[in-house]
């Protein structure tokens, strides 16, 4: 009990880290921001195939109903951290940005027979940009202005589920999430003349609001080692209780007299219903091939905007800002023998790809497109009394662009530490 009440705090300690963006995108300065990757460290390297996945000694948060799998005997514990870098490209000019993230903490454990825990924190959205444009005025004089692009934050999820298999080879699950974080941005406006008057915009949102996830696995066998798993989840789509807030402040540049206007949107974001369906092949445990679609419903939440009509501001919510978002991923992992004394025997390679529609629209036209592949592997940590942690490294490519619009390529390296201890083994001495 002492170790698992450690662990918490654990996992309670991370708060602070995962406050902090895991993007240096401009893109994320649209919505809610650029959706996370959800995925742990032996997802990640097929790329996020999970919704069939379900393994004793893996906590598989993408469907809580894997947690009836876990192992009777073991603790899991995992934690992941990412670097990246991303090439922007934009009109011919380029230029590369770097930043690092620590992601996620979860723990897994077996509760009662058929029935499975875990508990962690994991992203939702990221928000991080910084960046500034300057054009001319067109008078006289050669006036330039410039706009400041600036913004950071983003959600997270905490959160506890259970996984209950009632009879063999059918799961149920749920997580319940506590949502929280805030996103604050700026166009920050200036001019080269000192006596021009400024224009400048917040923008600025705090949510602490629920999330909850459904999630069930039918597993089918094929034959006395193989097996195929159907995975199923929803997510409740809702309101979040979130206040949007929009400040525009103007300045006179010759009395440094600043007029501020702040409009209000009450109840301004929402989640949108979220449904999914993956399906895994697993041959003797050897080698499992996995392949997931997610549909996220945007297209039927509203989003806050500042607009002026016939010289009147206001800021209200947009209908047409989001689509549905859909997502297809494929991935596999292979094991030469899972349960072998010998270390080589024991690493398993994986690999996987994904295509992503955007979920907003930008000016009018369609947001960016995401492709990425990755490959990675699964180390085993083996020592005189422990065989079953897992060093997870894996490295993502991630292409995100639109036409006309600026496109990011990112090199992503993911590294997950699965600790996997036989708490509730009892031993017997002679």
């Amino acid at each position: 009990m002492k170790r698992l009440f450690c662990t918490i705090a654990v996992v309670a300690s991370t708060l602070s880290a995962l406050a902090q963006g895991g993007t240096n995108s401009p893109y994320s300065q649209y919505g809610m921001g650029i959706m996370a990757d959800q995925g742990n460290g032996f997802s990640r390297g097929m790329n996020g195939v999970g919704l069939g996945f379900h393994d004793g000694n893996q906590v598989n948060y993408l469907n809580p109903a894997s947690y009836a799998s876990m192992d009777s005997l073991t603790f899991v514990f995992d934690v992941g951290m990412s670097g990246q870098l991303t090439n922007f490209e934009e009109n011919g000019k380029r230029i590369n940005a770097k930043n690092a993230d620590f992601e996620y903490a979860v723990a897994g454990f077996r509760a009662f027979k058929h029935l499975g825990m875990s508990f962690g924190i994991i992203p939702f959205t990221n928000v991080g940009y910084n960046y500034a444009n300057t054009n001319d005025v067109n008078d006289a004089n050669k006036t330039t202005y410039t706009n400041t692009y600036t913004g950071s934050g983003g959600l997270h999820q905490m959160f506890l589920g259970m996984g209950w298999e009632p009879f063999k080879g059918f799961a149920l699950g749920v997580n319940g999430s506590y949502l929280w974080g805030q996103y604050n941005r700026s166009i920050v406006n200036s001019y080269s003349d000192a006596y021009v008057n400024t224009l400048s915009k917040y923008y600025t949102a705090k949510v602490n609001n629920y999330k909850v996830d459904f999630g069930a696995q039918f597993t089918f066998r094929l034959s006395k080692k193989n097996s195929m798993t159907l995975g199923l989840v929803y997510g409740l789509g809702h309101q979040i209780g979130a206040d949007p807030e929009c400040k525009v402040i103007s300045r006179n540049s010759q009395t440094s007299v600043a007029d501020t206007a702040s409009y209000v949107v009450e109840n301004g974001l929402e989640l949108p219903h979220t449904f999914g369906a993956g399906l895994l092949l697993n041959f003797d445990k050897r080698i499992k091939i996995g392949a997931d679609y997610t549909l996220q419903q945007w297209s039927k939440v509203g989003f806050p905007e500042y607009v002026v009509k016939g010289n009147q501001p206001t800021y209200v919510l947009n209908s047409d800002y989001y689509k549905d978002r859909h997502k297809v991923n494929i991935g596999g992992e292979y094991c030469k023998n899972p349960t072998s004394r010998k270390f080589f025997d024991r690493m398993r390679f994986r690999a996987g790809a994904s295509y992503t529609t955007p979920y907003l629209n930008i000016n009018g036209k369609e947001g960016p497109k995401e492709i990425s592949v990755s490959a990675g592997f699964g180390i085993p940590i083996m020592n005189g009394w422990n065989a079953r942690s897992i060093l997870n490294i894996s490295g993502q490519w991630v292409n995100t662009q639109t036409p006309g619009m600026l496109k990011e390529n990112t090199f992503r390296v993911n590294v997950g530490i699965t600790f996997n201890e036989r708490w509730f083994m009892k031993w017997k001495v002679d």
